[in-house]
Formats: C-alpha cells, structure tokens, sequence
C-alpha cells in the first residue's frame, strides 16, 4: 500500500521541479532582456550625447577659436608617458586674415588641390588612391584638408573604422556649419609643424623669426613641404626629398593661379 502511494506521488514531484526549472529559466531570460535593453539604451544614449557634444563644439568653434586640439593633446600625452624630455608646446592662435595669401595656398597646393570646389571628401583622389592600391602600389592617402582638421582638432590619431566613420560624419558637419574659410583658418593654426610646434603662426616665428602674415612663397611652400611628416622632415634643415618637394609645391601654386584661386571661399 505505501509502495503504491509512493508511485502515485513521483509524477506531482517530477512536475513541480520541472515547473521550478521552467520557473527559473524565464526568470533568467527576463533578466537577460531587461540587461540587453539597459545597455542598448545606454549605448544609444551615450552615441547621442556624444553626438550632441560635437555638434556644440563645432558650433562654438565657428565663432570662438579653439585653444587646444586633439593632436596637440595627445602628442603631449606620449611625451609624458614616455618620458621623453620635450620642450614647451609653440601653438599661437592667428587670424585667416593675418595669414600670407602664400602660406593658404601652399597648404592647399600641398595637401588637397580641389579644396575650393568639393564638399569635404574628394572622391576624384580616392578613385585614384583605391585605383593605384588594386594595382599593387602602396595606399597614398586621399584625406582633405576638412578631413584632416576634423582628425587634427577633436578625434584620435588611429587608423580604426570607428575613428574614420566619426571624421567623415563631422566632416559634413564642418563643412556645413563653418564654411571653407574657416576651415582652412582652424587647418593652419592647429596642424603640426614640427616637433612639439603647431600652426602656422608659431612655424614662421620659430624657423623664420617671422610673423605668418610675411612669409614669402618659398618660406610657405618650404612649410607645406614638411606637412607629411613635420617631425622628421625639417624646414631648419630641409633634406633633399623637403627641397624637392618645395620646388613642385611652387610650380603647383603657380598652375592654380596664385592667391586668386582662394579668393572666392
């Protein structure tokens, strides 16, 4: 008689311990979801703040100049932990107009010909540069000088995806809030020029014991010459490729015209 009674109560137990295991399985799997959708909500929140951010840096850096920059930070960062002995950063602000009409059209000679003309992205030299790459030749880059200042002021110095799909969304946001002029104005008073020297204004002083607003075109094409890699290359003691690269910076700005070709940004 137990035996029977016994028998007859192991199917209620085996059901209560699988509606226990199906009890805590959907518990887990609720907590899983309210987990997924918190950091869901979070990651989108923080994108958006971010977002918000930038479009409030760019909209105050139209009107008020940048004291800093991202590059400038950065490389002051490495000195740091690297304990490299480094002397005080040189970076003076100038203004577009206080800038040689050489020293704005070496840079664009230099560095992104068709400045003037595209909106950002040149897709004319990217063409080329896939085009070149597919042939075995070694990738050149193809960034722009709207490009640059957006790598150059607010982003990292890396080659990752997500650095390159920020450059190119704040890229259009440059382009569209400041306008060429001020684009090419915050480019040569943030871009390195040496070692621990950015800008335009604090090269022409430290090489040329000048202001930026009387640099000649050989002084301006001499500087635009070294923007590939401003701390190898030397405008104090130009290298033969600097020289090289100075003379075909000259005949470049002599084929677009001269200052004129800015004339309209």
């Amino acid at each position: 008689m137990i035996s029977r009674l016994d028998d007859s109560n192991r199917p209620r137990r085996s059901g209560r311990i699988e509606a226990r295991k199906a009890s805590a399985s959907d518990i887990r799997g609720s907590s899983i979801r309210r987990w997924t959708r918190f950091l869901f909500r979070l990651a989108a929140g923080t994108t958006l703040a971010v977002f918000c951010l930038f479009v409030f840096l760019i909209v105050l850096f139209k009107w008020i100049d940048p004291p800093t920059s991202s590059v400038i930070l950065q490389d002051s960062v490495k000195s740091i932990l690297s304990g490299k002995e480094r002397g005080a950063v040189r970076h003076t602000w100038v203004d577009y107009e206080d800038i040689s009409p050489f020293a704005l059209l070496a840079a664009v000679a230099a560095e992104d010909q068709r400045f003037p003309v595209h909106r950002g992205f040149d897709f004319r030299e990217i063409r080329k540069a896939v085009e070149g790459s597919v042939k075995g030749r070694r990738l050149r880059g193809a960034s722009t000088i709207s490009q640059q200042t957006v790598k150059n002021l607010f982003l990292r110095q890396d080659r990752s995806v997500i650095r390159k799909v920020l450059e190119a969304g704040l890229t259009v946001l440059v382009e569209g809030i400041w306008g060429k002029k001020r684009i090419l104005e915050v480019y040569l008073n943030i871009v390195q020029m040496g070692d621990g020297i950015y800008g335009v204004e604090a090269a022409s002083r430290f090489y040329f014991k000048k202001s930026a607003r009387n640099l000649t075109k050989e002084q301006a094409a001499l500087l635009a010459a070294t923007l590939p890699n401003p701390v190898r290359l030397s405008a104090r003691r130009p290298s033969s490729y600097v020289l090289q690269r100075q003379k075909w910076i000259l005949r470049q700005m002599h084929l677009l015209g001269g200052p004129k070709y800015l004339s309209n940004l």
